[in-house]
Parts: structure tokens; sequence; C-alpha cells
């Protein structure tokens, strides 16, 4: 065991963050959140709260449909502004492949322009052209366009991998100093739902799910906001291109490698990269090339795909099929754990200088974390003691601190043990910029994943790859839904 027993605060006490400046606003609506189960809310005040006046509707939606932010929508004092103006990104794929009949029945709710489906629409063509028109009509005199500009909100129904692209995009509002950036709801329709749980939004959704599309709505509309750290991951790697990447892995020109840190490997003479950004979690190694696999059967058969429940049962006998509890055979059984191939350097908070941390032996796969939520709601890090915590150098992890905390998972019995929470995983290190270097001629693939969404990592015969991950100065607004 790792560390001493767990205390028994609860997941979501910890995990909301304490120096919000957004705690004020907060304050003045959690009383509205107490039972909000048995709140009841009709159709008609829900429209008057959330949905748009129909000229900017149909003005947002011809400005995708052209790829062009200019309008010629014009506005009159007789339209009321909604207090809480939504719009809602659904992902067809998630929820048990329910993601068709949620959307009908979102665009029912409020309004066919405010819901858009993710295969049709992207988060970056709505936030260049739908937001862009908005700002356009506002800069013309526009009030009502103003108002719901700066009092926009985003709902996303979908999994982790969802929720992280719609935030990366949104993210990149701060880049072009096109603020407020609108804060995001989840309606949770993925496997693990980690950054829904993390938030108060829950680990899947109901089964009776047409009324609580109704009640996930009124709560994105009047739920306090919470501010979440973001980390910028950047991959150099020689020559190469990673086959189907996640959504939120784009290329990138940008592969200088600092060479003022030891280098175990050969540098590569030509180089390819990929940056991307995460909210939860980064792992290299076993875990993710189950999620791999688990990822592919799923496209491949999706007729499988019918529900959490399912996913889960057939993610973990993928996991038994790929070497997590009995350890394949390889030509050098020190290849098996991560020790011998990988090295790790870290910042730690307010330092410029870099450390090397030792892998542990026998680790498997590597795991960076952000919130306290991995797998389907387990706490791997565990709710350590002050006095473990002393003795590491550690200190109480929370969402917004600037903060990774970087563990280790040896083969499947002992990630079972860490995931019922009997043990805690491999303390590794408590970082604020992560560099790991990954050795040619080990892997000819290595394993890597991001927030759910997994991907096979090429690798050379002869040079080294490069992940280097640090904390994105502005971070993502999330509502709270408990």
């Amino acid at each position: 065991m790792d560390s001493p027993p767990s205390t028994g605060d609860s997941l979501t006490a910890r995990m909301i963050p304490r120096h919000s400046s957004l705690d004020s606003f907060g304050a003045m609506k959690v009383v509205q959140l107490v039972n909000l189960a048995s709140i009841r809310v009709s159709k008609a005040e829900l429209r008057q709260r959330v949905m748009l006046p129909k000229y900017l509707r149909l003005a947002i939606r011809d400005c995708i449909l052209r790829k062009e932010d200019s309008s010629s929508a014009s506005s009159s004092s007789s339209y009321v502004t909604p207090e809480v103006p939504l719009m809602v990104f659904v992902n067809p794929k998630s929820g048990g492949r329910q993601g068709p009949l949620i959307k009908e029945r979102l665009q029912n709710l409020i309004s066919e322009e405010q819901v858009f489906d993710l295969t049709e629409v992207k988060p970056n063509e709505f936030i260049r052209y739908g937001l862009g028109c908005l700002e356009v009509l506002a800069a013309q005199g526009d009030d009502c366009a103003k108002e719901i500009r700066e009092r926009i909100r985003i709902v996303v129904a979908g999994g982790d991998g969802t929720v992280g692209w719609v935030l990366g995009c949104l993210g990149e509002l701060n880049l072009q100093n096109r603020q407020p950036v609108p804060p995001v709801s989840i309606m949770p329709l993925g496997t693990g739902n980690d950054l829904s749980r993390s938030f108060g939004w829950g680990g899947s959704f109901p089964f009776a799910w047409k009324s609580a599309i109704k009640r996930t709505l009124y709560r994105a509309s009047i739920a306090p906001v919470s501010r979440l750290d973001s980390w910028n991951i950047l991959i150099t790697m020689p020559s190469g291109e990673i086959e189907d990447p996640p959504y939120s892995l784009k290329t990138t020109q940008e592969c200088t490698i600092d060479q003022t840190l030891e280098i175990a490997g050969e540098l590569p003479p030509s180089r390819n990269g990929y940056e991307g950004v995460f909210y939860n979690y980064f792992s290299i190694g076993m875990d993710a090339q189950v999620a791999y696999g688990f990822h592919h059967l799923r496209n491949e058969k999706p007729n499988l795909a019918n529900g959490p429940i399912a996913n889960k049962i057939i993610y973990s006998g993928y996991g038994c099929s790929q070497g997590w509890f009995t350890t394949h055979c390889t030509n050098d059984p020190g290849l098996r754990g991560l020790k011998n191939i990988m090295t790790l350097h870290i910042k730690k908070l307010d330092s410029s200088e870099w450390e090397k941390v030792p892998v542990p032996k026998s680790v498997r796969a590597v795991v960076a974390l952000n919130l306290h939520s991995y797998g389907s709601g387990r706490n791997p890090w565990g709710n350590l003691k002050q006095d473990y915590l002393e003795k590491r150098g550690f200190v109480e992890a929370q969402a917004d601190d600037g903060l990774l905390e970087i563990f280790g998972l040896k083969q499947g019995w002992h990630a079972s043990f860490v995931m019922v929470e009997l043990i805690s995983a491999k303390h590794i290190a408590q970082a604020a910029a992560i560099r790991l270097e990954i050795r040619g001629g080990a892997w000819k693939d290595a394993f890597m994943q991001m927030d759910g969404e997994p991907w096979k990592q090429p690798m050379s015969r002869d040079y080294s790859t490069f992940v280097d991950i640090k904390r994105v100065p502005h971070q993502s607004l999330i509502v709270k839904g408990d």
C-alpha cells in the first residue's frame, strides 16, 4: 500500500475549486439547487428563460451555413433578452447511440437552431461564425445580441472527450481576446463521465431521460460556475503521422525540444508535432492500450454499444484479453514496464528548474491526473492524510491548483485493487509541468489517451518521442451541477 487510509471527504466536496472568483455569483444561486429533481418547470417557462429571439437564432444558423459572421438581421425594441441563453452540442455517438433521440427532444424543448449535432456543426465553427455573428451585431448597436453574447452558456451532451473538445475550442476565445468565454454544463452520455462526476452532473444520464433533459437545461441556467485548470500537451515525434488522432489533437509546427534536459535516446533529425488540450487526465501504457482497443471495437460493432453498463462489461473483458491481467510474453521482459524505456522530468509549482523523477519498477501505465475522478468515478490518488502529504512534499489536490497528480498502475490486479479503493495507486509526483521521453527501438507503437480519447502513437526504431505538458494560462469555466 502506497499511502495511509483515506479520509471520508466526499468526492464532490473535494472537487469544487476553493478559490474561484465566481463564488459570489454561486452563493446567490446555490439555494435554488436544493431538491432540484422535485422542481417542475414548464416548457414555456424554460423557453422564456433560455431561448433566443427568432431573428438571432436564424441569423446564427445562416452565418454557420454560409461560414461567415456578417448578418443583415435587424433588431427591435420589442425583443426580450433571455435571462440565460443556452446553446447545446450533442454527440450522436454517445449515450448508447441515443444521441439522435436526445437531440430531437432538446430541439423540441428549446429550438431547433439552438441544438447542434457535432457531426454536422463543429464547436470551432459555432465559435467562429455563431458567436462571431452575435459580436458583429453587437458592434452594430444591437443591444439584444450584445446581452446574449455576454450571458450565453453552453451545454454539452456527450462523454469526457466531447466535453474536452468543446472546452478546447472555447479556450481559443482567450487567445483571440474575445471574452467572456461561455461556461459549460454537461449532460453525461459517455462511459466514464469523470468530468461530469467531478462537477456534480452525475456519472450517467437517467433512464427517464426525457424528463431529465428539461431539468438539466434548467440547472444549466441557474447553477454557479467553477474554474478548472486546462493542460496543453505537445507531442514531438520523428517523421510520421498519428492514425485517426482524437479531435482535441492537431498537427503543429512547434516542435522545439528543450535540449538543456538530459536526453536518454537519440534526437530525431526531422520532426512532426501534435498539440492539444486536456482537462482530466493524460495517460500512457496499458490502460490507454485497452481504451484504444475498446474504442475501435465499439466503432466496428456499434450494436454492442447500447448503453454505459454494456460498455463497461465489454471494456472489462477487453482489458483481460489485452494482457492487463496476464502479461503477454515479449522478447525482452524488461519492456513490460515503462521504467526501462521512459524518462520523466517535472517542474514543481513556482519553480523554473526541471527535476528527474524515477519511474517505479513494474509500472505499466503512467497517468497525469487533474481531477479526483478517473475510470468511472474512482479516486486512484486517494484522500491523503496531512502527515503523508508533508512527508512526500505533496499538497492537497484541487481542480484549479496548477498541479497534476502523477501515479502509476502495475498489472491488472494492482489496478483492480486501486479502482475499488482498497489501495492507492503508486504515487510518483505532483507537477506543474511534465516532460516524457519514450526511447526509440522499444515499441513499434505506444498507446496514449487524454480524457477518454485514446490513440496509437507510432514509434521510431532509432529516435525518441517527446511529450511535453504545461498548464494553459487561462482556466476553463464549468457550471456546477450539484
